[in-house]
């Protein structure tokens, strides 16, 4: 039923996962998103780097009453006032910093991030007032390099992702080489859900406590509570975002607890179902995603197991087997295709710094390649398939914060696929399957003349979709 409602929604689901008394019941991946791939939690990372500080604290090497000044005397603002004195470990990880306004935009333009942060108006009392801040996550990531010498990701390594057996994660950093915390962390779905399995098991993991019981009672606790809508468009008794703060955890409705990252990445804690679920996703409504998994899921999970079902088992086994992205709409060919295939569009001059643009289409697939100085980026989309490889292509792939992108040049994977919309118009969808993100990328040609056209799915989402990249326009050269 879970996966129907999610069929006949608007949310754009990537994997999914079920766990009950410590079991997977159900695991999927929508094509081509897949098991091996990892996935950008976005803000998902901030449990993570709660997780961090947890085991730093259990380890005698800070405490959650320390100032954060203390760690970073040489950053710290000429004049230090008595809100930014006052400031502790413990008001960094459940958002009470006391800004008026979050800093993260201003600190990531910035080259270095901490000084930004110290610099910041702490204008209300810390601890009095919830206010959603990413910058301060980053600042728990810089406190645990500072005190260890190491990158949150190598401090986490041996200490849980080790013993998790998750591996192949990555996690984005600051220009001072400092791993951003409050987004960045790459990860397989797998990782995600084996990460709630060890908080419902309050940190012990085959017989390892990994993580003390009482770091874990204490951060996922309630905390602090978000302020509340003075005309709120749901009641705030079913609203997943107004049911109480912890450290970088979400208190939520049928009290269980989550860590979430933007468009849908999740992993939902339910202690009273003994249950872990871990989502990724694009979508633009995550309450609504929550809603599902009330409506669906929670109130199957019974205390005594359910009677044998096998036309159900093997019902729901299909489903899960056959899960997949559409393919975009339209023909597989068209007569155009085989006048523009091998020849090179020269571009006119563009911010993006691409000079021409060639498309070479086959029976299955098209070659679509820009020239870009010495250099070029491939991509290879399939016809009525996916087809996976790398691109680097400047303004790939999208992302909601600018602060610690990858370096240019850096390859992302993706998966293509296109079909003509009409006579003249090839549409791609470039799906980056290590992201939530896609571009739709359109193509029409009108004689020897070409235009390209993106538009991210970020930007879709928008009432007056736009996309920051130029439209890029071609005339053959050869």
């Amino acid at each position: 039923s879970f996966l129907d409602a999610l069929a006949g929604s608007k949310h754009e689901m990537h994997s999914f996962m079920l766990a009950r008394h410590g079991r997977v019941v159900a695991e999927g991946w929508w094509s081509p998103y897949g098991p091996r791939l990892v996935h950008t939690l976005y803000s998902m990372s901030k449990s993570f780097a709660s997780t961090a500080v947890g085991l730093a604290v259990s380890e005698g090497r800070l405490r959650v009453e320390d100032k954060v000044a203390s760690f970073f005397p040489g950053d710290l603002p000429e004049t230090v006032s008595n809100g930014l004195a006052a400031l502790r470990v413990k008001d960094l990880l459940t958002m009470a910093v006391g800004h008026e306004k979050e800093p993260t935009q201003a600190m990531v333009q910035s080259e270095n991030w901490i000084k930004t942060f110290l610099a910041w108006p702490v204008t209300q009392p810390p601890g009095s007032r919830f206010l959603y801040n990413s910058g301060a996550t980053y600042m728990l990531s810089a406190i645990v390099q500072k005190l260890t010498g190491q990158r949150l990701l190598e401090y986490l390594r041996p200490r849980l992702f080790e013993p998790l057996g998750v591996e192949g994660m990555t996690w984005e950093q600051c220009p001072r080489g400092i791993d951003v915390g409050g987004w960045g962390l790459s990860i397989q779905t797998e990782g995600l859900a084996r990460f709630g399995q060890l908080y419902l098991q309050k940190g012990r993991w085959h017989g390892r406590q990994v993580l003390p019981v009482a770091w874990v009672e204490e951060a996922t606790t309630f905390k602090i509570q978000q302020p509340l809508p003075a005309k709120p468009s749901r009641p705030n008794e079913e609203n997943d975002w107004l049911q109480g703060y912890c450290y970088q955890f979400w208190r939520s409705t049928h009290n269980a607890y989550r860590g979430d990252g933007a468009f849908g990445q999740f992993t939902i804690v339910m202690p009273g179902q003994d249950a872990v679920i871990a989502i990724t996703s694009e979508t633009a409504d995550m309450q609504g995603q929550l809603d599902l998994v009330w409506k669906h899921l929670l109130p199957a999970m019974k205390p005594a197991p359910l009677p044998p079902n096998r036309a159900a088992c093997d019902r729901l086994r299909h489903t899960l087997a056959s899960l997949a992205l559409a393919l975009p709409a339209g023909q597989p060919a068209s007569v155009v295709a085989g006048q523009v295939s091998g020849k090179t569009f020269k571009l006119e001059s563009n911010p993006l710094g691409l000079e021409s643009v060639s498309f070479g289409f086959g029976a299955d697939r098209c070659r679509v390649v820009f020239g870009a100085g010495a250099g070029q980026h491939d991509i290879d989309c399939g016809l009525g398939e996916w087809r996976l490889g790398e691109t680097a292509l400047p303004g790939t792939p999208p992302r909601l914060v600018s602060g610690g992108a990858p370096k240019a040049g850096t390859p992302s994977k993706v998966a293509a696929a296109g079909a003509w919309k009409d006579p003249n118009t090839f549409e791609m969808l470039w799906r980056y399957c290590e992201s939530p993100h896609h571009d739709l990328v359109t193509c029409r040609f009108h004689g020897d003349r070409v235009t390209v056209a993106f538009l991210n799915s970020m930007a879709r989402m928008s009432p007056t979709p736009k996309d920051k990249r130029p439209l890029l326009a071609g005339q053959v050269v050869a």
